[in-house]
């Protein structure tokens, strides 16, 4: 399938970015772990053909994936001496003590996956993709993006 229309809103992708970065700074989530949440967010246009219905929608079903990686992230972070650049609390106390515990099945679920942050990152990818959407509109460009995503 093509995304020949993902090509046509990079641009617009770094201005929603930056016009985002202070939605990211006021949730849980550091920069770097809402960058995570990214790289596993993928963007498609529902009902694209028709003017009315078409929507930017996030698909987030593999933010899941990468949520593990997150404690990792905020560990890393725990161990440099705080959180530097936004959110990024975690529910438990972090350190040593709980990775170890994680480590050895005695800590949170066992699948890694917080249901709470799952629905939270998942919320936040949809805003993303609104805003990216009120932009294409504001800019002129949403009917020709709609075309091209429904000739791919």
């Amino acid at each position: 399938m093509s995304r020949a229309w993902q090509d046509m809103i990079v641009g617009d992708r770094m201005a929603v970015d930056k016009e985002f970065a202070q939605r990211v700074t006021d949730s849980q989530f550091s920069r770097q772990e809402w960058g995570l949440v990214m790289t596993a967010v993928e963007f498609e246009i529902e009902n694209p053909e028709d003017d009315e219905q078409a929507r930017l929608v996030a698909d987030t079903s593999k933010i899941e994936q990468v949520l593990p990686e997150m404690e990792n992230i905020r560990s890393q972070m725990g161990a440099m001496g705080g959180g530097a650049g936004g959110g990024g609390k975690s529910k438990s106390g972090g350190g040593v003590f709980d990775s170890m515990k994680n480590a050895l099945g005695l800590g949170g679920g066992s699948d890694g996956v917080d249901d709470e942050e799952l629905q939270k990152a998942e919320r936040l990818a949809q805003e993303y993709a609104d805003e990216l959407q009120d932009r294409l509109e504001a800019q002129g460009k949403w009917d020709r993006i709609r075309d091209a995503a429904s000739e791919a």
